[in-house]
């Protein structure tokens, strides 16, 4: 009895430090604005790492994206310096390879970060198929900004070593991660991810798996009830985002910042949370943003929204 106790704790220690390790080897799963941005920062801290999509030629532009962001990092860094500057984006990039299939990404994974399209159903395909080819110890993340982390998890088998890294657009820019828990997610995942998120020089913020998380949950309630002030005849966008900047010291108005996010992106956030909390009025859907949306003004990425924008 003696020698089981003393074998089971000794098979306790080694799991235990195998989450607490750093998480070096990080496989990114989608290749657009965000996961290549995922990916850039994580190789620039040293980091391993794979990045994934579903075709070479989707992953060729994201190399010339992270490629053209790393020269413009070093001009930045290395003023003066061509040499190092060189060096320095020569070494990021060789810290990134790709691929295109899902087993290959992971083989090696001590963390994996999904950043594919917010919809549920490509999400579980996704993590139906790593789950089965990850090694056991590496935790799964999900970059949502609006889905629950504890339904992506749900198709999983290590519903203990699940949790969410939401990073900020454009992430070699902005300085938070949202590191969320779900109810099963075990003290040794969050402190693992809490830990990579600083290894990768951010600030990070705990959350549990509320809707929005922190940022989101705040935000997108502020810009609906913008849109629903002029809905009202209240007031004229120009004059609410004016009020915001010059009275609240905003950055940028509400309607600015509808704009810039994509009116699509908060129609659809605010429609996932009325349908799961169809009784909270701070979710309910704005006629007027949907109205848009349906008729295509999107905001900036379409060359309108609630303001016209030239093409570039």
């Amino acid at each position: 009895f003696f020698f089981a106790v003393c074998n089971f704790v000794k098979m306790a220690f080694r799991a235990s430090a195998v989450l607490l390790a750093p998480l070096k080897n990080v496989t990114v799963f989608g290749s657009g604005l965000m996961g290549s941005g995922i990916a850039q920062v994580a190789a620039a801290t040293g980091h391993q790492v794979v990045l994934a999509d579903i075709n070479d030629g989707v992953l060729g532009k994201a190399r010339d994206r992270i490629s053209q962001s790393l020269a413009r990092v070093a001009k930045k860094q290395f003023a003066g310096n061509d040499a190092a500057g060189a060096e320095f984006k020569e070494k990021v990039m060789a810290n990134i390879t790709t691929t295109t299939s899902e087993e290959k990404a992971v083989s090696k994974a001590d963390v994996v970060v999904e950043a594919i399209p917010e919809k549920l159903e490509l999400k579980h395909t996704l993590f139906t198929k790593i789950d089965a080819a990850a090694p056991a110890h590496t935790i799964f993340a999900s970059n949502t900004s609006s889905l629950n982390i504890g339904k992506i998890a749900a198709v999983t088998k290590r519903l203990d070593r699940f949790g969410g890294l939401h990073f900020f657009n454009p992430v070699p820019v902005m300085k938070l991660v949202e590191v969320v828990r779900t109810k099963n997610t075990s003290d040794a995942t969050f402190d693992a991810l809490m830990a990579f998120g600083k290894a990768l020089g951010k600030h990070t913020v705990a959350c549990k798996d509320t809707p929005g998380f922190i940022v989101n949950r705040l935000l997108v309630p502020y810009l609906m009830e913008a849109a629903r002030l002029v809905e009202r005849g209240d007031a004229t966008p120009e004059d609410v985002d004016a009020a915001m900047k010059l009275g609240a010291g905003y950055p940028m108005g509400p309607f600015e910042l509808l704009d810039y996010v994509g009116l699509d992106t908060t129609d659809f956030i605010a429609e996932g949370w009325n349908k799961d909390f169809p009784n909270e009025p701070l979710f309910a859907p704005v006629t007027l943003i949907h109205a848009k949306v349906k008729a295509g003004k999107l905001g900036a990425k379409t060359g309108e929204g609630f303001y016209k924008y030239q093409k570039k």
